[in-house]
């Protein structure tokens, strides 16, 4: 029997292009086959998400505890975000105790925020076949989840990209950081509640299916009874195979799992602490900024890391210098005078007249929206009460500001911010003329500024040039 002639080009030609899609196919982001990592599988990914419950849901917490600490509500100058809405949660009027307050909330957020970066990269990763799924949505169910998932990836994305540039300093972002991150937060917080209330019982399932123990003990692509949770041609397994309760029954548990894992190069064990690894180095790196002294060199991650700035009473750190806001020392200089208006009368006062005035001292931190802080610095001036009083000025309803402050600054936000009547009544806050027993640096405020118990530190106004107390 003779063989048959080989095809022909034409043939071989014709057959290629037949068969490319469905081998296109196979070869896609969206064929099971194409995702191969034994390390991926709904355990893993409920692990992370357990993280993320908690980490997430302090961010937001903290994030809208410094959107209070603006007094948004006070007035419009305070208010970043004027079209919010609904959202501007506005939790309670912002108090002066503990004075720590913000740096302690603040601090807390930036930090965490940072130190969440790979387990949030690292649940991005665990989930992307289903970023490429290209089924439709199958019910109501699974079209919402799909929905949030979008948003989720989105705007978590967005919100940690923007956070850290506003702690590096770097606005390349357009617009306003605050607006941005704003309605960031909450596009996102709002598609992780709802993707959170979808997972949350499967996530339940499988961690008490599998627990934690036994999952960081088997094997990379391997379920927590050492099966291989699939089948011989990936339909499910035993591992797949869980109930409500962790008994055998129907279910998808382990729906993120390669149908045709490769080889492994890491245990599930190794990819966590991998993961956590990569967290504690951020955490290490980023929460020396809320410190002084040598834990401050270790905030290589942060804006403030490393040197403190000069020496002396004024060695703490800054975010805006003088120069960077265009206040010279001709603006400074022996011209300079503090107006002080109220209902009573006007005043313009000279630094000699204010430094005679009776003197008090406070302690008191710094804390910025970047995250990083000082421990209390002794400042000492005139009480804002006092100069209240001169001003004829005896106080207004809560919901009301008591002072606008103004600066002499030429550029950037917050050249003028107003402050509630139990900021001012509290006899802590100052305008500061000296700090840790000398005269105000340039960069400190020089020749006057406000300081206030656990308020931001751009409402603690350098370079006053005005105070404007009562109705604005």
């Amino acid at each position: 029997m003779r063989d048959a002639p080989p095809p022909s080009r034409r043939t071989r030609l014709r057959t290629l292009v037949h068969e490319a899609p469905e081998r296109l196919k196979e070869h896609a982001p969206s064929a099971p086959g194409f995702w191969r990592s034994p390390v991926r599988g709904t355990w893993f990914t409920a692990v992370l998400g357990t993280v993320l419950l908690f980490g997430v849901t302090l961010l937001f917490v903290t994030g809208l505890l410094s959107y209070a600490a603006y007094n948004p509500g006070l007035a419009p100058v305070n208010d970043k975000t004027p079209d919010k809405g609904l959202l501007g949660l506005y939790l309670f009027a912002w108090p002066t105790d503990p004075h720590w307050l913000y740096r302690l909330t603040q601090g807390l957020h930036v930090t965490v925020g940072i130190t969440l970066i790979p387990v949030l990269l690292a649940k991005l990763w665990s989930v992307l076949p289903k970023l490429f799924a290209l089924a439709p949505a199958r019910s109501l169910g699974h079209a919402l989840e799909r929905l949030s998932l979008l948003l989720l990836v989105g705007g978590g994305l967005f919100v940690f990209a923007t956070g850290v540039l506003n702690v590096q300093l770097e606005y390349v972002f357009p617009g306003s950081f605050y607006p941005l991150h704003f309605y960031g937060a909450w596009v996102f917080f709002a598609a992780f509640v709802a993707h959170a209330a979808l997972k949350l019982p499967q996530t339940v399932r499988v961690l008490r299916a599998g627990g934690l123990r036994e999952g960081l003990r088997s094997s990379a692509g391997r379920g927590p009874d050492g099966g291989s949770g699939r089948g011989a041609a990936g339909e499910a397994g035993p591992a797949d195979e869980v109930g409500p309760a962790g008994e055998a029954g129907p279910a998808d548990a382990d729906s993120l799992a390669a149908p045709r894992p490769a080889e492994p190069t890491v245990s599930r064990r190794g990819a966590l602490g991998l993961v956590g690894g990569g967290s504690l180095l951020l955490f290490a790196t980023t929460a020396g900024q809320s410190f002084d002294g040598w834990p401050r060199a270790t905030a290589l991650f942060a804006p403030h890391g490393g040197a403190e700035p000069g020496r002396g009473p004024g060695a703490f750190q800054v975010n805006k210098t003088a120069r960077s806001v265009g206040v010279g020392p001709d603006r400074t200089g022996e011209s300079w005078r503090l107006v002080v208006a109220g209902p009573g009368r006007t005043l313009r006062l000279t630094r000699a007249d204010l430094l005679g005035l009776a003197q008090h001292t406070a302690d008191l931190p710094i804390a910025c929206v970047e995250g990083w802080s000082t421990s209390d610095q002794a400042w000492s001036g005139v009480r804002l009460r006092d100069l209240a009083e001169l001003a004829g000025y005896d106080g207004t309803a809560a919901d009301a500001p008591a002072v606008l402050v103004e600066s002499l600054q030429l550029r950037g936000s917050f050249r003028k911010a107003a402050l509630r009547d139990n900021q001012v009544r509290d006899p802590r806050s100052l305008l500061a003329l000296r700090v840790n027993g000398a005269d105000l640096t340039p960069d400190h405020g020089y020749p006057a500024r406000v300081i206030v118990p656990a308020a931001p530190g751009v409402l603690n106004t350098k370079w006053v040039s005005r105070l404007t107390f009562g109705e604005l």
